[in-house]
């Protein structure tokens, strides 16, 4: 494989600049392990001590180095004591007066123990070191020169040990970093099974909305066609039509709100969400089934947006679903819609007496009241619910359009 197909548009591509390209070619460097890089310094001092001519003691010049170097080997697993060692190593190496190349070993390891260690660590160290680079000066500096090998030798031990600073720093970063993104990553599962929750919600919510409101006009039909059926068979032919077209209406939307787990079906065969404009079709599917109704609407619907008109379909259809369920013969409803441009009101109001039993229904039972409270404290606002003045019941409430705490209904 050429250089070019190895980075193709990097490493050879037109106006790369010089530090570009060489920064290509190293990376394509092959890196090697750790192990084999902590035994290159000590195997090049142990053969730099072996093949150059020592004037004294050439066992006892391999022996040193050998103390310098190969506790390097271990430098990584051990800086604190691999440190101690070659300190050790130089100390004796003073003592006996001999100066070796393998000095360059106490910087290594002070540069390890950098990059292992705290700052204190690091800066107790440094003394020591420091402190041996005044005695080696003291011994080996030519006469009238020790300003120089001082000065120089005390910038390469600050050099190692900022460098190993900075490696540690490096890595706590990276570390860091590593953290916060696992941190990001369990925070957008944990926002993904919130939202598949919120939207199982939703959908229970639409599902239950759905089946009540159109099994209790089936029903309430099909009471109408059983008693129509002997004195009026048009009439109760009539409630059987509109009990086919009510079951149709109901699995079409069942298959709308169901559709969205459907990956395959096409955005064409959904059909447009139910809103103010279908109240119309709502109020006459309830005079049919028994509950005569009366659909007032004030201002003008067109720019609401379509989650909004869904929910006030929702709560209107709830509102007269309990109308129907809990409400004798005769009883009448009304519902008043008022938009404006920044909230709609929800007011539905009939004439029938509740049984006691669901005059109040507690929080806990099923989902028609805790749902609509839901829906309409999704667009900051607070639903009433409760028994009028002059007798019947209410449900009144007023959406916020603009409220900062509007989700999907």
């Amino acid at each position: 494989m050429t250089e070019a197909a190895a980075e193709p548009g990097k490493a050879h591509r037109p106006g790369a600049r010089p530090w570009q390209r060489a920064a290509a070619a190293a990376r394509r460097i092959p890196r090697l392990p750790p192990p084999v890089w902590d035994s290159l310094l000590p195997v090049l001092l142990l053969l730099n001590a072996a093949t150059t001519p020592a004037p004294r003691a050439p066992v006892g010049t391999v022996l040193l180095t050998a103390a310098l170097a190969l506790p390097l080997l271990w430098r990584r697993r051990a800086p604190r004591a691999v440190f101690g060692t070659v300190v050790a190593a130089a100390l004796v190496q003073w003592l006996l007066d001999v100066q070796l190349p393998a000095d360059i070993a106490v910087l290594v390891a002070l540069y390890t123990l950098a990059a292992h260690s705290d700052r204190r660590t690091t800066l107790l160290a440094g003394a020591v070191v420091q402190a041996g680079v005044l005695l080696a000066c003291l011994r080996w500096a030519p006469d009238g020169a020790f300003l120089t090998p001082f000065v120089a030798v005390t910038a390469m031990t600050a050099a190692a040990a900022v460098l190993g600073m900075n490696v540690r720093t490096t890595r706590a970063y990276l570390a860091a970093v590593e953290e916060r993104a696992a941190h990001l990553e369990r925070e957008q599962e944990q926002q993904a099974r919130l939202a598949v929750a919120e939207e199982r919600a939703r959908i229970t919510r639409e599902m239950h909305d759905i089946v009540t409101h159109n099994l209790s006009v089936m029903v309430a039909l099909a009471d109408a066609a059983g008693y129509a059926r002997q004195r009026s068979p048009e009439r109760a032919d009539a409630a059987m039509r509109q009990i086919s077209e009510t079951g149709r209406q109901a699995l079409t939307d069942m298959r709308r709100s169901l559709g969205v787990l459907r990956a395959d079906e096409p955005d064409a065969e959904r059909h447009p969400l139910p809103g103010i404009a279908q109240l119309d079709a709502l109020a006459e599917q309830m005079s049919a089934a028994g509950l005569p109704t009366a659909l007032e609407v004030h201002g003008g619907h067109d720019h609401l947006p379509a989650t909004a008109q869904l929910t006030v379909y929702r709560l209107v259809q709830e509102a007269l679903t309990n109308a129907l369920k809990h409400t004798p013969a005769g009883t009448r409803a009304t519902v008043r819609i008022g938009c404006s441009g920044g909230a709609v009101t929800v007011d539905v109001t009939d004439t029938g007496r509740r049984p006691p039993a669901s005059a109040a229904a507690p929080p806990s039972s099923g989902h028609g009241l805790p749902g609509m409270r839901e829906r309409s404290a999704a667009y900051g606002g607070t639903l009433r619910a409760g028994p009028l003045p002059g007798g019947g019941w209410g449900v009144r409430t007023c959406l916020l359009l603009d409220s900062a705490g509007a989700v999907s209904a």
